[in-house]
C-alpha cells in the first residue's frame, strides 16, 4: 500500500484554504495579525510572519510559503498554520490570560488527544529534567514565566503566544507538562490549529534538547 504524502493527506485543507486566501483584503489581513505585509506589483504582495521564532515569507495570492533565511519551502502543517492564521485573525486584543487546551472552543472533546500530542511527550522529556528543559525553551526564544518548577512564554505567531509549565516529579507527584494558550486564541486559529500548533511547539522543545548546544 502506497505511503501518500502530506501533501496528499491534506491536499483537500490546503486547497480550501487557499480559495479563501485568493479572498483576502491583504493589507486589512496584515493589520488584524500583525504580519507585514508588502506589495509586489501586478495584483501580487508577500507577508512577513514570525513563526515560533523563524521568519517566514508567505506569497499573496499563490500561499507559497518560504522561510526568509534560505528560501526552503515551508512544510505542509506549517502552511496551513500560517494560511489558517491569516484567515482567522481578527485583531481582538490578547487576553493576557492563559487556559488549558481544553478550555478552547470546543477542545475539551479533543483534550485527550491533545494530551498524548503535547503534554505527555513533554513530560516524558523533561519530567525529571528541569535543566534540560530550560536550555531548550532558551533556544525556542522562551521567555522566562513564574509558574510551577518552569515555566516559557514562546511567542509562536504575531497575536497568539503559548505557554509551557513544567511540575517536576518528585516523591508524591509524577511529573507533568500543560502547553497553555492566551484565552483570546480562538480569535487567531481554530481550536484543530491550536492542537497543531502546540504539538509543534512541544516537538521543537524535544528536538532541541537533544541538540548539543556550542
Amino acid at each position: 500500500m502506497k505511503v501518500r504524502t502530506p501533501e496528499e493527506t491534506y491536499q483537500d485543507a490546503l486547497h480550501k484554504a487557499h480559495a479563501e486566501l485568493v479572498q483576502l483584503e491583504p493589507e486589512q489581513s496584515a493589520a488584524r495579525s500583525g504580519a507585514a505585509y508588502t506589495p509586489l506589483g501586478d495584483g501580487l504582495g508577500q507577508f512577513q510572519i514570525s513563526f515560533l521564532g523563524i521568519i517566514f515569507y508567505l506569497d499573496w495570492p499563490t500561499g507559497i510559503v518560504r522561510r526568509a533565511v534560505d528560501q526552503a519551502e515551508a512544510d505542509v502543517p506549517t502552511r496551513l498554520v500560517l494560511m489558517h492564521y491569516l484567515l482567522t485573525a481578527d485583531g481582538a486584543a490578547m487576553a493576557s490570560k492563559w487556559i488549558a487546551f481544553r478550555n478552547l472552543a470546543g477542545g475539551l472533546g479533543y483534550d485527550a488527544a491533545f494530551q498524548r500530542r503535547a503534554n505527555l511527550p513533554l513530560a516524558q522529556t523533561f519530567g525529571q529534567d528541569r535543566a534540560a528543559f530550560e536550555v531548550a525553551a532558551r533556544q525556542l526564544y522562551g521567555e522566562r514565566l513564574r509558574f510551577g518548577d518552569a515555566s516559557f512564554c514562546f511567542r509562536a505567531l504575531p497575536h497568539l503566544w503559548l505557554a509551557v509549565v513544567l511540575y517536576v516529579a518528585d516523591d508524591e507527584f509524577p511529573a507533568s507538562v500543560n502547553v497553555l494558550f492566551d484565552a483570546a486564541a480562538n480569535h487567531y486559529l481554530p481550536t484543530e490549529d491550536l492542537a497543531v500548533l502546540g504539538g509543534m511547539l512541544a516537538g521543537r522543545l524535544i528536538k532541541a534538547s537533544r541538540t548539543k548546544t556550542p
